[in-house]
């Protein structure tokens, strides 16, 4: 084994940052279910969108504790 595989520990209640914005102009999201799905709500317009845990670490700029 050449390395450690690394999950960020994301945890429900906590504000991300993504790269792209939503259509609504929004880009932060707020976390509400975590697991190898993650469940999340846009801070601007309130829209829920699931996403692949992958697809979270690749798009996430940064993370806030709310």
């Amino acid at each position: 084994m050449k390395g450690k595989f690394f999950l960020y520990p994301y945890k429900e209640g906590q504000v991300v940052t993504l790269k792209k914005t939503h259509p609504c102009g929004g880009k932060t999201w707020k976390l509400l279910r975590v697991g190898a799905e993650v469940l999340m709500c846009c801070e601007t317009c309130g829209h829920k969108m699931s996403l692949k845990r992958a697809a979270l670490e690749k798009a996430c700029v940064s993370v806030m504790e709310e």
